[in-house]
């Protein structure tokens, strides 16, 4: 099933995580603040390379590039709903139906949460991060109370 398919209104959580998109902004500015320095002040002395103004905006447009895949980690989200869980992580996001979830748990030694399916198997969910303190807990709660309410008994 296509998640972008299910309407906004059906989804009962959905939850986006706080420090990771704090530090992507941070790390992204901080990436195209050094290429734009760096791309402008390029030919500030003559090394006996000729510098014009291509490297120059070449120089920046990489910081650009750069700082783009600094924001990829703020599209991680979490939904929940009738139609069951969708986990977007960095690029794509994926629908699993309400028979095929078993949980949702934080492994011992992790930092985000793992969507646990049959047979051993788990997909993380960078959305739930350990760094969102009472928010993941009150997202992790929530997806449990989903969970009863929406899973089949086993």
């Amino acid at each position: 099933m296509n998640p972008d398919s299910t309407p906004a209104d059906q989804w009962d959580l959905v939850y986006t995580p706080r420090w990771i998109r704090r530090a992507a902004f941070w790390a992204a500015g901080v990436v195209i603040a050094i290429h734009l320095t760096f791309g402008l002040l390029l030919d500030i002395s003559y090394t006996g390379v000729g510098v014009g103004w291509s490297d120059k905006i070449g120089l920046i447009a990489v910081g650009f590039v750069i700082a783009g895949v600094c924001l990829m980690p703020t599209r991680a989200r979490l939904r929940v709903g009738p139609a069951g869980v969708g986990v977007r992580n960095l690029v794509g996001e994926r629908l699993w139906e309400w028979d095929e979830v078993q949980g949702l748990e934080y492994p011992e030694k992790g930092w985000s949460a793992h969507l646990l399916l049959p047979y051993d198997e788990h997909i993380p969910v960078l959305a739930v991060q350990a760094r969102d303190a009472e928010r993941a807990i009150d997202a992790m709660t929530r997806f449990r109370e989903l969970q009863g309410e929406y899973a089949p008994a086993r």
